[in-house]
């Protein structure tokens, strides 16, 4: 069965190497498949980054419109793990 060293990441919504896979003790073959899968959806990160830039910037707008301190505060939650998940599409977009 051939592998391709990836899992899908919900949060992310994009497939990311595996951290369980000793990538050094993969032949030169297996090594090929996984870096052109890889960059494959590497090239997709910066899309997906827009995504959530958008989404931010909806919410932020929400945001600045909101006069009750409890959804501000949700409002401001949500605008956060976005940018959390921005930074970490950042990362994984600078592996080779």
């Amino acid at each position: 069965m051939e592998m391709d060293y990836l899992l899908f990441d919900k949060r992310l919504g994009i497939s990311v190497p595996d951290e369980c896979v000793d990538f050094g003790s993969l032949s030169a073959k297996e090594m090929e498949h996984f870096w052109l899968k890889w960059e494959k959806i590497r090239g997709t990160i910066p899309d997906r980054i827009q995504e959530f830039d958008r989404m931010m910037e909806e919410l932020q707008t929400e945001l600045s419109l909101e006069e009750d301190f409890g959804k501000s505060c949700r409002l401001n939650a949500k605008i956060a793990e976005l940018a959390s998940i921005v930074n970490d599409l950042w990362l994984l977009y600078r592996i080779p």
